[in-house]
């Protein structure tokens, strides 16, 4: 039997779809914010709704193996912001020169500038030793607050809000700066926050750091490969 045939218009933009449901809309406008925070607290009540959606997520087993850590201290963002500029810096050095060049373009974190970080954990243990679902694919764990993470992020946007994600850093750090301690890993640091407003392009497409890739490209019958 072959292949079902690709529509005659590529979707370009999930955004172009908005008309059938807003939550495309959505999909469409979210962003990694990293310049557009404003710096005013979130509305308390926004935020609690947003980390109800985050709450929200389906997990393996009903595990719900995430907790949320809200970083308002100006220490603590003041500390990490720092390690992050480090390992940005590091990060760097390993470049050719070209790409290093535009990578200095390339604003990497807005810690001081959100004013919120949610530290969000994977417990292990969260549902006992068998976790339904869990046994042979131990990855789902983590994949579940990673779902939790896209939950907050799709709400937040729909708030009004911008989140951006940091992943310049080392575990042990971030571990230590929020209390958390093994066998609990944190797995993202998020900043949220009041935007001015978010990019209509995305960074890393706007400084020409890559393309994005075609959606026919990732789409295969039967067999990665298959056309």
């Amino acid at each position: 039997m072959s292949a079902p045939a690709a529509p005659r218009h590529a979707i370009d933009s999930v955004r172009a779809l908005a008309a059938h449901h807003p939550v495309y809309d959505v999909i469409g406008r979210r962003r990694d914010v990293r310049t557009e925070f404003t710096g005013r607290p979130v509305d308390e009540a926004v935020l609690w709704r947003v980390l109800a959606a985050a709450h929200a997520a389906p997990s393996v087993g009903l595990s719900q193996p995430w907790d949320f850590v809200l970083v308002r201290e100006p220490a603590t963002l003041e500390a990490f912001a720092a390690h992050v500029a480090e390992e940005a810096r590091a990060f760097a050095v390993e470049l050719p020169t070209e790409r290093r060049e535009r990578f200095r373009g390339i604003t990497v974190e807005g810690i001081r500038e959100s004013g919120l970080g949610v530290v969000v954990t994977y417990d292990p243990t969260r549902g006992g030793p068998r976790v339904l679902g869990r046994r042979t694919v131990q990855e789902t764990g983590p994949w579940s607050a990673v779902l939790a993470v896209q939950n907050l992020w799709l709400a937040a946007t729909a708030e009004g809000l911008g989140v951006g994600w940091v992943s310049f850093y080392r575990e042990p750090v971030l571990a230590d700066l929020v209390g958390v301690r093994d066998p609990v890993r944190p797995l993202a640091w998020l900043c949220v926050g009041e935007v001015e407003g978010l990019a209509e392009v995305p960074d890393l497409e706007r400084h020409r750091w890559r393309a994005r890739r075609p959606l026919r490209d990732a789409v295969h019958h039967e067999r990665l490969g298959g056309q």
